[in-house]
């Protein structure tokens, strides 16, 4: 009808008019903050989401990996953004402390707990996290008991890490505490090229 005619227009108008969130300055400032119970509840009807296109536990954890692999690609080009940053990181220890710093800043609200290197392995080093946020408001059933939810926090370094040119498998892992509880470690482990790569910018 005429009517429905000039609505339609009408939102598709307003459609246009309004800006679109990629034209949108970027906030200076205090960033904008997402309310924890909001952040838990989407995230868990996510989990639930892959738990029902999972039939184990890795495969689970792989679903989650991989979504935030793709969050950490745009994560990565938004913090980059918002600190002005220019100049490309070219070794590994400076890229892995701005992911510890910068990066989880931005998606927590604070450094990472800790960054250590894998004494025994020159290309592998671990991020750990006392209490990751995505495992905070899990419950895990049975039959899924070593689930980690924090594959998700893996896939996002490893996509982050991809695309500042630093291609690396990152897996999360539960360990014990001697003094009770435990924490997560995010093993960073870079590929072949990555340290072939720094150790000719070493020897320059």
């Amino acid at each position: 009808t005429h009517g429905g005619l000039v609505s339609l227009r009408a939102c598709t108008l307003f459609r246009w008019m309004r800006p679109n969130i990629v034209d949108r300055p970027l906030p200076r400032g205090k960033h904008e903050v997402v309310s924890q119970s909001a952040f838990s509840h989407l995230f868990s009807e996510f989990v639930q989401y892959c738990q029902a296109r999972s039939s184990t536990a890795s495969e689970l954890e792989k679903k989650l990996e991989e979504a935030g692999a793709t969050i950490g690609v745009r994560v990565l080009e938004l913090v980059n953004l918002r600190d002005g940053k220019t100049r490309r990181e070219t070794r590994m220890l400076g890229m892995l402390q701005y992911v510890h710093t910068s990066l989880w800043k931005s998606l927590f609200g604070r450094a990472a707990d800790g960054l250590e290197k894998v004494v025994e392995s020159e290309d592998e080093f671990m991020i750990s996290e006392t209490e990751p946020l995505v495992n905070q408001f899990i419950s895990v059933p049975p039959n899924l008991s070593n689930l980690n939810c924090a594959a998700f926090v893996a896939g996002i370094v490893r996509g982050a890490l991809e695309a500042a040119g630093f291609p690396a498998s990152v897996t999360a892992h539960t360990v014990a505490l001697d003094t009770g509880g435990s924490r997560t470690v995010f093993l960073v482990k870079f590929e072949p090229e990555v340290l072939a790569r720094e150790k000719s910018l070493a020897g320059a």
